[in-house]
């Protein structure tokens, strides 16, 4: 592969963790005011609530520390893919 193919396969652990951090961040705010105008059995708090410690629907400190935390999973998940992209895509490139 050429130098510019390389260059071009290369994931940069950043630009992905913003746009990862903000398609997250933008569900989640989704997900709050859906349960918020959606009737009690349709609301999503169920799903949220297992994966973000200390997140409350209708509490506004609830609801910023489950923003936070949506964050973090983000960046958790792009630090822990970016390298191993790297990894696994030279590996294949000098096979």
């Amino acid at each position: 592969m050429n130098d510019a193919g390389d260059k071009a396969s290369a994931l940069c652990i950043h630009p992905l963790g913003q746009a990862l951090s903000q398609l997250l961040l933008i569900s989640y705010l989704l997900c709050v005011g859906f349960g918020l105008l959606a009737p009690e059995d349709l609301r999503m708090y169920e799903a949220w609530s297992p994966l973000l410690p200390g997140f409350e629907l209708r509490t506004w400190p609830g609801e910023l520390i489950g923003a936070v935390e949506a964050w973090l999973y983000d960046w958790y998940a792009v630090v822990v893919f970016v390298p191993l992209y790297r990894w696994f895509s030279t590996r294949g490139n000098s096979a």
